[in-house]
Formats: C-alpha cells, sequence, structure tokens
C-alpha cells in the first residue's frame, strides 16, 4: 500500500503535466494570435504608407476581417496540432479526477497557506 506521501506526490506529478500541456496549449494559441497580427498588419502596411500618422490608429474594420481570416486559416492549418494538445488536456483533466476521487482527495492543497 502506498503511502499519504507517494500518493500526494503521485498526484503532484499529475497536476504538473497537466498544468505544462495546458502551457503547451496557450503558447501554441499565442503564437497563431501573433503571427495572424503579423500576417495582417505587413499585407495593410504598403497600402497605407502615403498616408501614415503615428497619432491614429490604424486598424480599421477591413483590418479585424482579413486578421480574423487569417487566424482561421493559420487555426486550420494547425488543427492537428491542437486538438492533440486538447484531448491530452482533458485525458490528463480526467484522470487527476478519477485519482482524487480514488484516493479520496478533495481539493488541491495551496501551497501558500
Amino acid at each position: 500500500m502506498k503511502s499519504y506521501a507517494d500518493i500526494r506526490a503521485m498526484l503532484a506529478r499529475m497536476e504538473r503535466a497537466r498544468s505544462e500541456t495546458a502551457q503547451h496549449l496557450a503558447t501554441v494559441e499565442r503564437q497563431i494570435v501573433a503571427r495572424a497580427e503579423r500576417m495582417t498588419v505587413t499585407s495593410q502596411a504598403k497600402s497605407r504608407q502615403s498616408r501614415h500618422r503615428r497619432s491614429n490608429s490604424m486598424w480599421t474594420r477591413a483590418d479585424e476581417r482579413i486578421f480574423q481570416e487569417k487566424l482561421a486559416a493559420i487555426r486550420f492549418a494547425r488543427r492537428v496540432e491542437i486538438d492533440a494538445l486538447s484531448r491530452k488536456l482533458a485525458r490528463q483533466a480526467g484522470a487527476v479526477a478519477a485519482f482524487r476521487i480514488r484516493h479520496r482527495i478533495n481539493s488541491p492543497e495551496r501551497e501558500d497557506a
């Protein structure tokens, strides 16, 4: 039979792995948004060089539409990676919940308390 400390250590490892997967998924999402924004700004910069003013916001409704289109295209291109990470995250969350139920651990220990 495993000791309480072993069970808590195993739970901590499982939660850490889940947290790393969530961070990876968030990083992928940030990369996608940043790339779509760079592509939008780059594609529109040439058409606006003659009327550029630093004081005015240059983001228009057309830019937003182009940004959303590019965002959708990049997400579609990386859908396999996003889906795999999402499924992995769901599996890990389920495993942590099942582990908590099996070992009767109700809530995470607070490290700052």
